[in-house]
């Protein structure tokens, strides 16, 4: 519960981080936090972060020089949908137990993974209000819309990515008011980063780029499409068209049947390791850097519509797991089979797309701002009354 005289006393601003994606978007969040002397920052880890077979990414975040204040074990050892649902129902018994603990003033949730769903409906029952980030964002291709929606219902505040984005918020009956168009957090990274050299990557991943190199991150549907490991197959086979190019993975979140994909990548690997490697987790850092001297990322995921813009590099956008996603002119949509993905990497290839849809490609997710806005308005957030919402219905107030 909030107790009243808060303004008498440090506001504990508790940040929930499952994935190591997701923490890579919140650490420039995290450091205003940390920064400020009037907010006390508290962090909860779970999920993947504390997964062996996941990197234990928990320990990027130590080495960041932040302290972690709860870990709530949930992820099992299984990618199945009734792994997935057993995980939610663990996390949320954990997170119920960590806020407890914590009596945060604000929880701060990104996204739209499972892991935040659980942390989501304790944080609503313990009547904590909750500031979500990236809301209002659409992926037809996964469970992910459904996740996210409901989040933004039982969130008091939201920072979105783009004006679009604020009015799906507000069309969902949030108040205008407290809804706020701050840019894609991902996007504070690139600008504030120092990121590595060409040389310096390649000695911190131990692999040497070429002339041709590509970036490879394949998630699972987790609504319709292709199975997982006939989608993975068709990518590969589209890969082996490109003998010439070098090829980093980044194998794929826990959802359901990624351990299936991480298999398959794998296995392609092994039988190519003059020209492919793979990891579980490159770090924000890493990540970031390699996308300054590759020349196509690949797969289906959201930081390859983004984040990669900012790179002036085109993205090969492959199935429906982003459907609904506002994308630049640099994204290339594909389906999942082999011939349509090898048209789409050879377009993301060709010098007259790359002058004319990806040099001259419009920023849509903001300028990479986005931290301060939101550490300064959960700051100044009046937390009187918050928990109390009423739906806003356009059709009755006229429109936003």
């Amino acid at each position: 519960m909030i107790k009243k005289g808060w303004r008498n006393k440090l506001r504990k601003i508790c940040v929930v981080t499952g994935s190591r994606a997701e923490y890579g978007l919140l650490y420039p969040l995290l450091k205003e936090i940390k920064s400020d002397s009037e907010l006390q920052l508290q962090i909860a880890v779970t999920g993947m972060h504390l997964s062996p077979e996941f990197g234990l990414t928990y320990n990027e975040i130590l080495n960041d020089g932040f302290q972690i204040d709860e870990k709530v074990e949930m992820l099992l050892s299984s990618d199945t949908a009734v792994g997935v649902t057993k995980s939610m129902g663990l996390g949320l018994v954990g997170f119920a137990d960590a806020f407890h603990r914590l009596q945060p003033d604000i929880v701060v949730l990104l996204g739209d993974r499972y892991e935040i769903m659980a942390a989501a409906q304790a944080a609503m029952i313990a009547n904590i209000p909750i500031a979500h980030l990236h809301g209002g964002e659409s992926t037809e291709g996964a469970v992910d819309e459904a996740i996210r929606h409901s989040i933004t219902k039982m969130a008091h505040l939201h920072f979105t990515s783009t004006d679009t984005y604020r009015n799906r918020v507000i069309q969902l009956g949030e108040q205008p008011e407290r809804v706020f168009n701050v840019g894609a957090i991902g996007l504070d990274n690139i600008k504030e980063l120092e990121l590595l050299s060409k040389e310096q990557l390649e000695q911190s991943i131990d692999f040497k780029l070429g002339a041709v190199n590509f970036l490879v991150t394949y998630h699972p549907l987790t609504i319709g499409g292709r199975s997982s490991e006939d989608s993975t197959l068709e990518l590969l086979s589209a890969l082996d068209r490109f003998e010439h190019a070098r090829i980093i993975f980044t194998k794929p979140n826990s959802d359901a049947d990624g351990r299936i994909i991480g298999r398959l990548i794998d296995d392609y690997v092994r039988s190519r390791s003059d020209r492919t490697v793979s990891f579980q987790s490159l770090g924000k850092l890493r990540y970031l850097s390699a996308l300054q001297y590759v020349d196509a990322v690949i797969g289906n995921s959201s930081s390859g519509i983004i984040e990669v813009p900012m790179f002036k590099k085109p993205t090969v956008d492959i199935g429906d797991r982003q459907k609904g996603r506002m994308k630049g002119s640099s994204i290339i949509e594909t389906a999942e089979d082999r011939d349509s993905i090898v048209q789409a990497i050879a377009l993301a290839l060709n010098p007259a797309f790359r002058d004319d849809h990806v040099q001259r490609a419009a920023n849509i997710y903001g300028s990479g701002r986005a931290a301060k806005q939101i550490k300064q308005c959960l700051k100044q957030a009046d937390l009187n009354g918050i928990l109390r919402k009423t739906f806003y219905d356009i059709g009755q107030q006229g429109g936003c």
